[in-house]
């Protein structure tokens, strides 16, 4: 029996190992940098708003993580490489990037104007290949490998009738993304798989959750697509990061990764 046989769950031990967490502010930003705190890993968190980073940054210290929070987004090259030098300077190395950074603009396309589309694509997909590029540029010079995690959605897959013409492209791309890298950088021992929730419970989606009249409405003619019956958890999200972010997935890449009850299996 080999040593992973004899003890599997040390396949999943992030102990240690550096993880940078683009849009740690945000929901799943938020959750990823939770879970990876209290997996061991050491963080360098980013985000554009400064007291909920400070304050996701705190939770994390007070996991017992060691945490490097900067108040920037991966907005452009040189901000990319800031954030790996950011890594390097406090902690030697990357491991782990995860990439929760992004938006969503909801309006039919005959009333969204250019910039708008444009601004989507720019904070989902460009940013996501920017700071991959940067992180990844690293990960080669260390010649150890590493996990790349991007943020889907399964509105890359389907569509929707309420003006999601941004957002869906926008996340078609990342699992064009996720597809071609996972390709190219296969031989290096780089990892790079995408996690596409569906409606999961966060401060954007909480009316979805509630009990008013127009939230059962809208959640009983969602739920009646998705096979599990019911709406996702942040804690839904765990469970598929941690796999993404460990040794548990090193013969998985360029993969997306639904965690969606069933969503998009109909």
């Amino acid at each position: 029996m080999t040593s992973v046989l004899a003890n599997p769950l040390s396949l999943f031990d992030v102990k240690g190992k550096v993880a940078i967490i683009t849009g740690a502010s945000g929901a799943f930003g938020a959750l990823a940098a939770e879970v990876l705190a209290a997996a061991g890993a050491r963080l360098v968190l980013t985000a554009g708003k400064t007291k909920e980073l400070a304050d996701i940054a705190a939770r994390c210290r007070e996991i017992g993580a060691e945490v490097e929070p900067l108040n920037k987004r991966p907005s452009s090259e040189k901000d990319c490489e800031s954030i790996v030098e950011a890594a390097k300077r406090r902690f030697g190395r990357v491991d782990i990037l995860v990439v929760a950074s992004g938006k969503n603009d909801v309006s039919k396309i005959v009333d969204m104007t250019p910039e708008r589309f444009l601004d989507v694509m720019d904070a989902n997909v460009t940013q996501s290949w920017l700071i991959a590029r940067a992180v990844g540029k690293q990960m080669l010079t260390q010649g150890e490998g590493g996990k790349i995690v991007l943020m889907s959605s399964a509105r890359g897959l389907l569509g929707h009738p309420a003006g999601y013409s941004a957002y869906c492209a926008s996340k078609a791309a990342i699992d064009g993304i996720t597809r071609a890298l996972g390709c190219e950088w296969g031989p290096t021992g780089v990892t790079v798989n995408a996690i596409a929730p569906t409606v999961f419970r966060s401060p954007l989606t909480a009316w979805m959750f509630a009990e008013d009249e127009k939230a059962k409405a809208t959640r009983a003619g969602f739920l009646s697509r998705v096979p599990k019956g019911r709406l996702g958890e942040p804690e839904d999200l765990a469970g598929p990061l941690l796999f993404l972010a460990s040794r548990a997935s090193d013969f998985y890449t360029g993969h997306t990764l639904y965690a969606d009850g069933g969503y998009t299996a109909g």
